[in-house]
């Protein structure tokens, strides 16, 4: 085994923690740029594994295995394949833009980098992990510095919302555990493998009954149904997000959340065909709840990070009816829509949080004319605008596009009459209402007379501009080339798409 660059990249966060903690409290200037620089080397790191990444190979590879407790299955094993190597990169453009995003921070900061960085280390763990102990122990870590970081960093009743998120979220967990221990324990019995084993490539080729398909994968949906948003489990979420300080934002947006539709793909569709189609017609009628009614509530917010919240719930909806539509399109389209939505959510966040640490208000109808003192602020929350609302050049468009396409093309009814055709147009309509309260918001604010009252406020620059330029050159260079990351993402999709073609399974409905 050559260097492992994803225990490298999975762990330099608590490497940074442990720097940071021997740093002076005083010293704040070094305890802000420490995290940046490791941070910076982490994103050439992973830059390096997506660029090296040997599409047409396919499968796992830079793939690193400890035996821990080899008679209980318990293995350290560091993998990545087309659908997390995009997600792997993902979540080290996100938290480098926000250590840079969050120089102006000058409240406890070591405990806030100690506490930002374990969390982070959750989230590289659970993409990269292809065991499952390890991938519920990562997907603690991810979760449980969520109340600190919200509750002593937070804003508007960060209290109320750090315990709302922590107790909905390990809630769900609790029904992801149990999913995980009925793996465990069937693939031991002698129709199965014969022994017990937590690696993920040996439970994928288990043939589980349909009994057990459709059981596990009703857990797994519900319990990761929690961290996805989907309807009615999201109420945790805008308050999570209008209540957290604006790199946790960034990161509980962009890729936290995503550890739902990656734990749904990587664990649930992949090793539940029969299961996967029998709950499809639940998850696609619910995740169009979710795009209306969270792109209705947007539409009404005026607290900046309310209405991206809640966009964000609309949103997270279209990678569910990814999720649910079962083809090489829509599955492809989800895991795209992931790496774009956090693109562009983790993007919003930092401008919004530069916005509110000078005006000291998020309420949208306060703004008026902020383009002529901040025009590169203007252009930035502009680009992620129209990223939003789905603009052709954007990774948006594209993401959103093999999504439709997807379940546009699909041949599957629910009730008998209500096709996914149906639900594919309806969908599409929830661009409609995106549109308007994107471009609604960027019209109050930054368009109009200029107001005196904001002739205090600097333009975004230095070391707060790397975020927006960070974020949106993604967004850009994905929508304008997605070839190789979709590319990639098919090549991580297609083991599953043979299991979901040998399922006879139909849907509840």
């Amino acid at each position: 085994m050559g260097f492992p660059i994803l225990s490298a990249i999975c762990f330099m966060p608590i490497l940074t923690a442990l720097i940071v903690f021997f740093i002076p409290q005083h010293n704040l200037r070094a305890l802000k740029t420490v995290p940046i620089v490791m941070m910076g080397l982490n994103l050439i790191l992973s830059l390096y594994c997506f660029i090296s990444y040997d599409v047409a190979a396919g499968g796992f590879q830079f793939m690193e295995k400890i035996a821990v407790v080899p008679d209980l299955g318990i293995n350290y094993i560091m993998a990545v394949d087309g659908i997390s190597m995009p997600l792997v990169l993902l979540t080290s453009m996100i938290i480098f833009a926000g250590t840079c995003i969050s120089f102006d921070m000058d409240d406890r900061v070591k405990e806030f980098y100690i506490f930002l960085m374990i969390l982070v280390t959750g989230v590289y763990g659970v993409f990269l992990t292809q065991n499952l102990l390890f991938f519920y122990i990562f997907f603690e870590f991810a979760l449980v510095p969520m109340y600190p970081l919200i509750g002593i960093w937070g804003s508007k009743r960060k209290e109320y919302a750090a315990m709302k998120l922590v107790l909905y979220l390990l809630i769900g967990s609790v029904f992801v555990l149990i999913g995980i221990i009925t793996m465990y324990l069937y693939a031991a019995q002698p129709e199965a493998l014969g022994f017990y084993t937590l690696d993920m490539q040996a439970l994928f080729d288990v043939n589980y009954p349909a009994n057990i398909q459709i059981f596990v994968y009703g857990l797994m949906a519900l319990g990761l149904g929690f961290l996805v948003k989907m309807f009615p489990f999201h109420t945790w979420s805008p308050l999570g997000y209008a209540a957290a300080p604006t790199a946790v934002s960034m990161l509980h947006a962009g890729v936290i959340v995503k550890l739902g539709g990656y734990g749904l793909i990587r664990l649930a569709v992949s090793c539940f065909p029969d299961g996967a189609h029998f709950w499809a017609p639940v998850i696609a009628l619910l995740c169009m709840v979710n795009i209306v009614y969270g792109a209705c509530i947007a539409l009404v917010q005026h607290d900046l990070k309310l209405l991206v919240g809640y966009a964000c719930v609309s949103h997270m909806g279209y990678i569910l009816l990814g999720v649910a539509t079962l083809n090489a399109m829509s599955l492809s389209g989800a895991v795209s829509q992931m790496v774009a939505h956090g693109l562009m959510t983790s993007c919003y966040f930092a401008l919004i949080g530069y916005i509110y640490h000078q005006a000291g208000t998020r309420d949208l109808t306060r703004f008026q004319g902020l383009a002529k003192q901040m025009p590169k602020m203007a252009v930035a929350f502009s680009m992620v605008s129209l990223a939003c609302l789905g603009l052709p050049g954007m990774f948006n468009f594209v993401a959103e596009f093999l999504i439709f396409m997807g379940s546009f093309t699909s041949e599957k009814v629910i009730f008998g009459f209500l096709s996914y055709r149906v639900l594919s147009i309806i969908a599409i309509s929830g661009i409609v209402i995106t549109a308007t309260y994107c471009l609604r918001a960027v019209r109050r604010m930054f368009m109009g007379p200029r107001d005196p009252q904001w002739d205090h406020m600097k333009d975004i620059h230095g070391i707060y501009l790397v975020a927006p330029v960070v974020l949106l050159a993604g967004l850009l260079a994905f929508g304008i080339w997605p070839y190789h990351i979709t590319d990639m993402v098919q090549s991580g999709v297609a083991p599953m798409l043979v299991k979901l073609s040998q399922s006879t399974m139909g849907g509840i409905f």
